[in-house]
């Protein structure tokens, strides 16, 4: 190791995570291009073999043309996978194990049970409660 010094190993280890992260936004924008519902077929199309042929310069133009509408797209699939979450959970809550109807304190029981263990939080515990009690 008396031929490689301690600064050209900081040296590749830095070019070795500028390649990384180089290879994360690639593949974050060729999936922005295919989760991208505006874009067709053609312009998906000529997005990707621009970010393929010439990748530098064609992942640069993309994030600078629309790196606002890849903002956004993501925030939306956050909203809608959080949207499911909470949908999924009220559901799980709301649905009875098949005993016909225990009433409001068997429904404040699953959702104590719920909240014990973390599958909702304290507010969304007091909206549920304050809903199954109104």
């Amino acid at each position: 190791m008396d031929d490689y010094p301690l600064l050209n190993l900081f040296w590749t280890m830095l070019w070795f995570f500028l390649w990384v992260m180089w290879f994360f936004l690639l593949f974050k924008v060729i999936t922005d291009i295919f989760r991208d519902h505006s874009l067709h077929g053609w312009g998906k199309a000529g997005w990707l073999i621009l970010v393929l042929l010439i990748p530098f310069i064609g992942v640069f133009i993309y994030v600078i043309a629309r790196g606002r509408s890849m903002h956004e797209r993501d925030a939306k699939q956050i909203k809608e996978n959080e949207a499911a979450f909470r949908s999924y959970v009220r559901q799980a809550a709301g649905s009875g194990g098949g005993g016909g109807g225990g009433g409001s304190a068997d429904e404040l029981s699953k959702l104590s049970a719920l909240k014990d263990k973390g599958d909702i939080s304290q507010e969304e515990f007091e909206r549920a409660k304050a809903r199954i009690l109104a």
